[in-house]
């Protein structure tokens, strides 16, 4: 509570002024006291560094996005020049040499394989690594082989052969009966392998290649007659194994 000071109502004899008293508690210790000014509040280190992470997560969101519109912008062009288009394959010959059944159930073949690989790009060049190739018929593996690499040129077409084998494979009952009772089987031809582009003096990072051909029908070697090569045609289907970071497309 302020202390009251009272003065007197009196006049003072003479004139003079009144007496001076001394400063009460309450005036020396308003004189003394500073005025209040409140302290901005100091940023807090958790809000700094979230900051500091979003505006890292969203500079990378807007390069990776500035990359994929590049990349697609030169997809573009690049497809707009050269129009590529995937290889063609077909088996233009197919024969078996030999195809036994033992009483035990194994079986030995051989049989000689020719397809015919066809570049149908004017510009770009194929640089293949060894293709191997599985015959099969019923599911059983009746011969495997490898062709050769080779380096095809634009607008070009390449007849390939292999030579392909089994021997001791060990058959079920069912389908020991079936090879050995049929004049002619129906088989399929895997094809894999991986292929390089070439385009001027530029070297594109090898893909994957799977070629798979089906319908095709051949003769059954009897005896010591032989067996002339069939000309089988069927369909082949190209498949490109495209890899990126972990995936397979």
């Amino acid at each position: 509570m302020a202390d009251r000071v009272y003065t007197s109502s009196k006049p003072i004899p003479g004139g003079a002024p009144p007496p001076a008293f001394p400063p009460t508690k309450s005036q020396i210790n308003g004189a003394t006291r500073l005025a209040y000014r409140p302290q901005p509040a100091k940023p807090s280190r958790r809000r700094s560094r979230r900051g500091f992470c979003c505006s890292c997560c969203l500079s990378l969101l807007m390069i990776l996005a500035v990359l994929v519109i590049l990349a697609a912008i030169a997809s573009g062009v690049f497809y707009a020049i050269y129009r590529p288009r995937r290889p063609v394959f077909s088996v233009s010959s197919l024969r078996f040499a030999a195809l036994k059944v033992s009483a035990g159930g194994h079986l030995t073949s051989s049989l000689n394989i020719n397809v015919t690989a066809r570049n149908p790009n004017k510009k770009l060049v194929y640089l293949y690594d060894p293709i191997s190739v599985s015959v099969l018929s019923g599911g059983v593996d009746v011969g495997d082989g490898t062709f050769a690499a080779f380096v095809q040129d634009a607008a070009s077409s390449t007849l390939l052969s292999a030579a392909a084998s089994s021997s001791g494979q060990l058959l079920d009952s069912a389908a020991a009966s079936d090879l050995r009772k049929s004049s002619s089987v129906p088989v399929e031809i895997d094809m894999d392998t991986k292929a390089g582009v070439k385009i001027g003096g530029l070297k594109t990072k090898k893909m994957g290649i799977k070629v798979r051909c089906e319908g095709i029908s051949v003769a059954v070697p009897k005896g010591k007659k032989a067996v002339v090569a069939a000309s089988p045609g069927g369909d082949c289907k190209v498949k490109l194994r495209i890899k990126i970071w972990k995936w397979t497309l």
